[in-house]
This record gives C-alpha cells, sequence and structure tokens, in this order.
C-alpha cells in the first residue's frame, strides 16, 4: 500500500491555491483563513513526514503506479522532509505577517503564495530530474508575480531582470537534460547514479557537459558567485513576506547541487567523480568575501539583508565543496537556523519602515520607530543570529562549519568565514545605531493616528516565529544535530538509494 502522505505537500498547496485564484474575487478574511489553515495543516502533514523519515527508511510514491524508472515518482527521505518542513515553517510565518493587509495590495496574492509552495515542495520531493526542472517552473511562475505584487517602478524594473535571467537558466536547464538523457536514457535520479559509473569513453564527455550545465543553472538558482547580482535588488524590491518566502528558493538551487552531485556524480561517478566538487568550493569563498563587502556597502536594510543571504549561500556552499559528512550535516544545521532568521530579517526591516515615515528602510538619520522596545529587541536578537555571535543558533551553526573543515580546507575558510562575520556585525551595529539611536526630534505625540503603523497580531507572530526560532535551535541543539547527521549518512549512502528505488521495484514494492 502506497503512503500517499508523501504526496500532501504537493496536492495540499495545489488544491488551496487553485481554489483561491477561481474565487478571487472573495473577501479578504475568508481568504486569509483559508490560506493560513492550510498552510498550517501543510506545517502538520511534513511534520510528520519527518517523524516518519527518521527511521532511515527511504521510500517513494509512484504517481499513476508507474514504477520506477520509467514513472514520476517523489521521494521521501530524511533530506527532503527536512526542507519541506523548514519550507512550511517559514511559509506560515510569511503568511501570518502577509494577513495584516499586505495581501490586499494586489489581486491573487493568496493562491500564488500556495502554488509557489507546491513547486517549492515538488523540487525537494521530486526523484525524477525532469520533473525538478517542472516544479523550478512553477515555483518560478508563481515568484514572477509575488515579486511584483502591489505594483512599483522598483519591482517591475527588478522583476524584468530576474524573469530574464531564469529564463535563460531555464533554456540551459533543458538543455542540459537533453544531453544527459541522450547519454544515459533515463533521468531518475537513481537510475542515473546506477548508469554513471558504467559510461564508456565515448559518452563521457556529453555526461561531463550535462552535468555542468546543470552546474551553472543550480549556481544560478542559488546565487553563487558571479550568477549572483541578480539577487540583492530583487530581493529587496520585493513585498516583505515575498521576500521571506524567497529566502527558502536560494535553498533550492544549493538542494539541487547537494542532491545531485553526491547521488549522481558523487563519490561513486567513475571519471565523473566529484566534478563539481572543486568549482563549488573556490566560488563558495567568493561568494562569501564579495557578500561581506557587499553587507558593509548597503546602505538600506533590506537590501542589507539580501546579502546576509549571499553570506549564507556561500557559507552553505564551502560545506558542500568541502564534501565530507562533517561539512554536510554542519550546513544542514546551518540552513535552517539561516533560512528562518533572514526570512524573519525582512519582515522586521518591513515593519521598521512603516514606522519610520519617509526615511523608511534606508540607513539614515529618521523618526523613532514606534515601538522601540519590540523591534530593538528583535533586532539585536536577529543581528546577533545571524552574525553568528554566541550563544544564538548562528554561532552554532558557523562552528559547526569551521569545525568540518580540514587543515587544508581551514587555510581558506576560517580567515573568510570569520571576516565576513566581522563584516556582519559592523555593518548591523551601525544599521542597529542609526535606526534605533540616531532618531530625529519629534516622537510619537507629533504623529496623526494616520501615521503610526505599529505591528498588530498578525505581524507580531510572523516575527516571533521566524525570529524566535534562533533560541529554539540552541535548545534542541542536540536533537537537530542528530537528524543532520544522520541526514548526511543517509546522502553518502548511494548504494541504499538506489536499492530502494530501484531494486525494491523488482521485488514488487512502491513505498
Amino acid at each position: 500500500m502506497m503512503n500517499h502522505l508523501i504526496a500532501l505537500p504537493i496536492l495540499l498547496p495545489l488544491v488551496t491555491g487553485l481554489g483561491l485564484l477561481l474565487n478571487r474575487d472573495g473577501a479578504a478574511v475568508p481568504r486569509r483563513v483559508v490560506g493560513l489553515s492550510a498552510t498550517a495543516a501543510l506545517l502538520v502533514v511534513c511534520a510528520l513526514l519527518m517523524i516518519q523519515s527518521s527511521s532511515g527508511t527511504i521510500q517513494y510514491y509512484a504517481l499513476g503506479d508507474w514504477q520506477p524508472p520509467f514513472g514520476i515518482i517523489l521521494v521521501l527521505d530524511r533530506l527532503s522532509a527536512l526542507m519541506v518542513t523548514l519550507t512550511a515553517l517559514l511559509a506560515l510565518g510569511s503568511l501570518c505577517y502577509a494577513s495584516a493587509g499586505v495581501d490586499v495590495e494586489g489581486s491573487n496574492f493568496h493562491g500564488l503564495f500556495q502554488l509557489q509552495l507546491m513547486g517549492i515542495n515538488g523540487a525537494f520531493l521530486t526523484g525524477d530530474l525532469f520533473n525538478l526542472f517542472v516544479f523550478f517552473e512553477v515555483l518560478l511562475i508563481a515568484s514572477y508575480s509575488l515579486l511584483m505584487h502591489g505594483g512599483g517602478k522598483a519591482r517591475i524594473h527588478s522583476g524584468f531582470h530576474y524573469v530574464v535571467l531564469n529564463l535563460a537558466g531555464s533554456a540551459l536547464f533543458l538543455i542540459g537534460l537533453g544531453v544527459l538523457y541522450g547519454t544515459l536514457g533515463t533521468l531518475n535520479m537513481a537510475d542515473m547514479a546506477a548508469k554513471v559509473p558504467g559510461l564508456d569513453s565515448s559518452r563521457l564527455v556529453l555526461a561531463e557537459a550535462g552535468a555542468m550545465l546543470l552546474l551553472v543553472v543550480f549556481g544560478l538558482k542559488s546565487a553563487i558567485l558571479p550568477l549572483y547580482f541578480w539577487l540583492p535588488r530583487a530581493y529587496a524590491s520585493a513585498p516583505a513576506p515575498v521576500a521571506a518566502l524567497f529566502a527558502i528558493l536560494t535553498k533550492v538551487g544549493i538542494y539541487a547541487i547537494l542532491r545531485v552531485f553526491t547521488l549522481i556524480f558523487g563519490p561513486q561517478a567513475g571519471s565523473l567523480a566529484n566534478i563539481a566538487q572543486p568549482w563549488v568550493w573556490w566560488l563558495s569563498l567568493a561568494t562569501l568575501a564579495l557578500g561581506g563587502i557587499g553587507v558593509l556597502a548597503a546602505r538600506d536594510l533590506r537590501t542589507q539583508v539580501a546579502y546576509l543571504i549571499i553570506i549564507s549561500v556561500g557559507t552553505l556552499l564551502a560545506g558542500i565543496g568541502m564534501n565530507s559528512l562533517g561539512s554536510h550535516s554542519a550546513l544542514l544545521f546551518y540552513m535552517v537556523h539561516t533560512t528562518l532568521v533572514t526570512g524573519g530579517l525582512f519582515l522586521l526591516a518591513d515593519t521598521i519602515a512603516h514606522q519610520r515615515g519617509k526615511a523608511g528602510a534606508r540607513i539614515v538619520r529618521g523618526r523613532a520607530v514606534e515601538q522601540v522596545a519590540l523591534l530593538g529587541t528583535l533586532f539585536f536578537v536577529g543581528a546577533l543570529t545571524v552574525a553568528g555571535v554566541p550563544p544564538f543558533s548562528g554561532a552554532v551553526g558557523k562552528a559547526l562549519i569551521l569545525q568540518s573543515a580540514t587543515p587544508g580546507q581551514q587555510v581558506w575558510l576560517w580567515p573568510i568565514l570569520l571576516l565576513s562575520s566581522l563584516a556582519a556585525i559592523v555593518a548591523l551595529s551601525r544599521t542597529g545605531s542609526t535606526l534605533f539611536w540616531r532618531v530625529s526630534g519629534g516622537g510619537s505625540r507629533e504623529r496623526s493616528d494616520k501615521d503610526i503603523h505599529e505591528a498588530g497580531p498578525l505581524r507580531t507572530a510572523g516575527l516571533m516565529l521566524l525570529l524566535g526560532a534562533s533560541p529554539l535551535l540552541v535548545a534542541f541543539a542536540g536533537p537537530l544535530s542528530e537528524y543532520t547527521d544522520a541526514t548526511a549518512d543517509q546522502l553518502a549512502d548511494h548504494e541504499a538509494y538506489i536499492q530502494a528505488i530501484i531494486e525494491r521495484d523488482k521485488t514488487g514494492g512502491g513505498s
């Protein structure tokens, strides 16, 4: 009997999104209730999948009962379960914030939001490269509209560049898939992993070309140097809840690199073993360095948070480039931390901007925020967390990554990662002092009621859900580290993955 629960992270947002789009002219409150309820239910489903995956058994769901390698399959292992759960938690916090009023600034917000969740979850669960392409397109189409939600010149301008670059990436993705399919005769990832080691010399060059095309595409999605220049402007101009959800989009690219270049082109791939590792390693260090420079140079809080995402991308890709069980486990712990905290910082930047009047999110002297105690505390916690200052979760994640480096890797990683963290501390200290201490005269008494934009219950709930995750990650660092250790072990066991998908089919098992 198939485990239908595996398909729910895709089906639930799909059905909800289509229903909300069909009822596009409905009242705002019912749409918010439906969207929030569906996202909360999605979080429960993903948590159940994560518990189920903790047994270590790799399961798959064959759509239409067409068995692999010929049918479309969804695969549940520890890594995919972790990623869909992280996505659902980030989405719930973002949607809480959006339901305070951002959702009514344009049409179809809730429907598109659910369809983007469907695309993200599908990318994490699929066991087939062609369907990875399909889910990439679904999430990108939804993201194009969400990026320009509410309109405005800045959003349209950044959205145009975002669309053009991703369309180019999609074309390269399709070409790479064509090359690999012509070489291997399959796009099922388990089947590809089984066939790559036996390639003859006449097909090795084509397979390598297809693999490197995929690396370029995934590098574009994850925003690695020199393919990251689209991200700061796009994320800074997007509506705050959309930018918060976009914090997971770069992780989709990182997940794809981790999955494809450990399973298919990993140590067991013969002549093509670890072909991406040198590229990812050196480019990740360069991404880290330029991310630190960008954080120092930013003159807007939203842009600064976008460059903090660039730093996190470099850190995560360095974990892939080090190519060890310890580095893979460390990057997964760090991924949970950085996704939630940077998403929360985008929401916080928007709240601060609304309360500062004309100064907005620019790092210049402006009027004092209304809720200085609440927002100042959240900024303090978020800044220390994202910069990696003890005792917050960022320090734990970065310490794990630094410890996983070999002596030869430490020479490069330690100074670059520590300097980028120092750059974040300096930049965020300057930002915090400017936003909360260097304020102009005229307090809240001189403001009319219509000028006050206090964060209500929904916005506060979204902020607390994402930024409040840091203390919880520290409190439960032991169990989470055990899970990420087991995930890294499972990711390295290529034969177990292949046997669970291909060999199990021979015995008639489907889930």
